[in-house]
């Protein structure tokens, strides 16, 4: 398992680096700092939900869910701010989504409830309450301070995307380096054998799923502080994007194969192929159809792979 691992990270790496050799061919602009920066900026919302999503699907789940999580705790933010202030608005936030990501967990894991049935009922419980708390008008977020998490530079590099790298540090530690990790990898590959060799295979479920709603509430605080308002529509069709780049990294839809660190290659391809298409003046309409083109060959190439 480790090799296959291995062997489809490094697949994603050539592919990524094919990709910025033809970007920088196509384009003079692509490898100036403030373009590549501006990338690494682009890709923390997607790649930090992605992370999360990484878990999920390592156990054989999928989690839709994501984006209206994401939009419950962007509203909630801005709602929290004025009255409440900034630790306590994010405090609340970040458990409102790692609360909703529970529910999730314990209707897959403990009611026996599909996983894509239960997070697509969760996508739309979460954007109701967004839309009610705000009545369906934005709120506008006054903070300044609030601003730097999605626009403020630490020692030269995006915040944003110094918070993605902590979020793929951590995750690595976690799938890689924790007894949790590896019962993970367990779960996805085998879920009876896992049960049977003492793994508690309904607890461990239930917390991808919180890990998951945790990190798409931060990937909320990242979102919010970059728009500077919160908006219930916020984040979506995020799901759709970090599940791409969770497919791109090589993590089987299957479960028990993949890693956090393909996952992050797998978002670098999209940003990168996105930003060398804004470059070169593609039809934002066209861009979607190279995604889903994307999308449809990395699950083939998957396929063949799992096939030999």
């Amino acid at each position: 398992m480790l090799r296959r691992i291995g062997a489809g990270r490094l697949g994603g790496l050539i592919a990524l680096v094919v990709l910025i050799v033809i970007a920088s061919l196509l384009s003079d602009r692509f490898l100036t700092v403030p373009n590549l920066l501006n990338v690494l900026r682009q890709i923390a919302i997607v790649g930090i939900l992605a992370m999360g999503m990484t878990f999920v699907i390592l156990t054989a789940g999928i989690d839709l869910s994501i984006g209206s999580i994401l939009g419950l705790s962007v509203v909630l933010y801005a709602g929290l701010l004025e009255s409440w202030g900034l630790p306590v608005a994010i405090t609340l936030g970040m458990l409102a989504g790692a609360g909703a990501g529970l529910v999730n967990g314990i209707g897959v894991a403990y009611a026996g409830i599909p996983a894509f049935i239960m997070t697509l009922g969760m996508l739309s419980f979460a954007r109701g309450l967004a839309f009610i708390y705000t009545g369906g008008t934005p709120i506008p977020i006054l903070d300044e301070t609030f601003y730097n998490f999605g626009n403020g530079y630490f020692l030269g590099i995006p915040i944003p995307a110094l918070v993605l790298i902590a979020t793929l540090l951590a995750s690595a530690f976690v799938l890689g380096m924790t007894p949790f990790g590896r019962s993970v990898y367990g779960i996805g590959s085998n879920e009876e054998a896992a049960r049977m060799s003492g793994v508690p295979v309904r607890l461990y479920k239930t917390v991808v799923y919180v890990i998951s709603g945790g990190l798409a509430a931060l990937a909320g605080v990242v979102y919010s502080s970059q728009l500077g308002i919160g908006t219930p529509i916020a984040g979506q069709g995020y799901e759709l994007d970090a599940i791409a780049a969770v497919v791109v990294g090589g993590t089987s839809l299957f479960g028990g194969k993949g890693s956090v660190w393909g996952t992050f290659i797998g978002t670098l391809i999209i940003g990168v192929l996105a930003n060398t298409l804004n470059l070169n003046g593609v039809d934002p309409f066209v861009q979607q159809l190279v995604k889903g083109a994307l999308i449809v060959v990395a699950v083939f190439g998957m396929s063949r792979a799992n096939r030999t």
